[in-house]
């Protein structure tokens, strides 16, 4: 892979070393095993730095082709699966979605407790394609504490790795919504119901038209749902911070669905990756939906895709969610986050970066203003953690000097 001189595109080499100085830094005090980042810009790369290590207990160290558990980062694939079938004509963005999967037209609505427990409602409305995609559907991930509906989702094993998307849904549509559709901005299961559309309407697995659509002809041969056993020794290890300040190795489903084969392929958060497979993704996407010949979507559908779409009212969206790019000043597209007000933002970078991250402190922007594309992979849980991605995000436009 040719990486470029920093200088040739615009960005000091001297001030780039201060992404490395931070990310050792991190490993250095013991808060971080390893990580990955990689920068580009105008198709170039011009950055690539793996530091630390895979995994501290065998000395394995962080490599540049490292296989990383990318979780949410999973999300902006599967967005683009959905409008490469709606660039084909098979729906359109306000359809309900249960013209294509029943189960998820009839949900209730939770409305408030009553003497007899929770109070539910008929919808006002239906959930649509496009709700989906902007997490305005009314679902949840059962992560926060606001309502009995949350308890409800954590009671269901939503996601268990032996079932199929389809008992996903059925299990979904069991619940009730949080909320009206459209009425609130809500990081949800949304995602892996697309999955499930995607297998419902090109009538192939969710898996398999992934790989024939898009992991395949972008030449991302390192991106999978979970990492074939030739290729385990270069799967990061996942950590998580101790009490005492130093971290160590987690031991959970969550972390080990990824090391064997399973059935069920969440389109929210199932894929494992590397930087160089992600950024041929990301470029791909700065690139308005081509790469190297090859043309997923079109130029009309990624701006689309990467604009605003979230009412004022809705906004900010996402309390309490920890992002490179954080919230403050953001909107929402369908599939990314898109920073909207750069002063209310707060953060260096430009109006119309989007982005989104990954459970375990992993992140992807593209700036189409500066044609650069940022990633950071790396293995620590939860990603609020550190300021690790809002750091690197200041780290790499410092370093921009023309």
């Amino acid at each position: 892979m040719n990486v470029v001189s920093p200088e040739e595109v615009g960005f000091s080499t001297d001030r780039l070393g201060r992404i490395s100085d931070m990310m050792q830094g991190y490993v250095d005090e013991g808060k971080l095993a390893g990580a990955v980042t990689m920068l580009a810009r105008e198709g170039e790369i011009f950055h690539f730095e793996p530091v630390g290590l895979a995994d501290i207990e065998s000395n394995r160290p962080m490599e540049k082709d490292s296989i990383f558990r990318i979780y949410s980062m999973t999300k902006p694939i599967t967005s683009v699966a959905v409008m490469m079938l709606y660039e084909e004509g098979h729906f359109s963005l306000d359809d309900p979605v249960g013209r294509f999967i029943p189960e998820l037209g009839r949900m209730k609505v939770y409305d408030g407790m009553g003497e007899r427990g929770m109070r539910l409602v008929d919808q006002e409305k239906p959930i649509t394609i496009r709700h989906l995609l902007m997490h305005t559907a009314g679902l949840s991930y059962g992560n926060y504490q606001d309502s009995p509906v949350e308890e409800l989702y954590r009671q269901v094993d939503i996601m268990e790795p032996d079932s199929s998307l389809l008992d996903m849904v059925k299990k979904l549509s069991g619940l009730p919504l949080l909320t009206q559709p459209g009425e609130r901005w809500r990081y949800s299961r949304a995602t892996d119901v697309l999955g499930y559309l995607v297998e419902v309407v090109s009538g192939q697995p969710f898996d398999q038209f992934l790989q024939e659509r898009i992991i395949g002809p972008l030449g991302m041969v390192d991106t999978a749902f979970y990492v074939s056993e030739e290729k385990l020794d270069r799967l990061a290890t996942v950590y998580g911070p101790k009490a005492d300040g130093s971290i160590e190795a987690l031991d959970n489903p969550f972390v080990n669905r990824f090391r064997e084969p399973h059935k069920l392929f969440s389109g929210g958060g199932g894929l494992t990756s590397t930087a160089a497979d992600y950024m041929r993704f990301s470029q791909m996407l700065s690139n308005e939906g081509e790469l190297d010949g090859v043309r997923l979507l079109g130029p009309k559908t990624v701006q689309l895709m990467t604009s605003n779409h979230l009412p004022e009212e809705l906004k900010p969206f996402a309390v309490g969610q920890s992002m490179a790019s954080g919230t403050r000043g953001c909107g929402f597209g369908l599939g990314f986050s898109v920073v909207m007000d750069i002063a209310e933002h707060g953060i260096l970078g430009s109006e119309g970066i989007y982005s989104w991250g990954g459970a375990a402190s992993t992140i992807f922007w593209v700036d189409p203003v500066e044609d650069l594309v940022a990633i950071l992979l790396a293995q620590m849980m939860p990603s609020s953690t550190y300021p690790l991605r809002r750091q690197f995000q200041v780290a790499v436009y410092q370093a921009l000097i023309s």
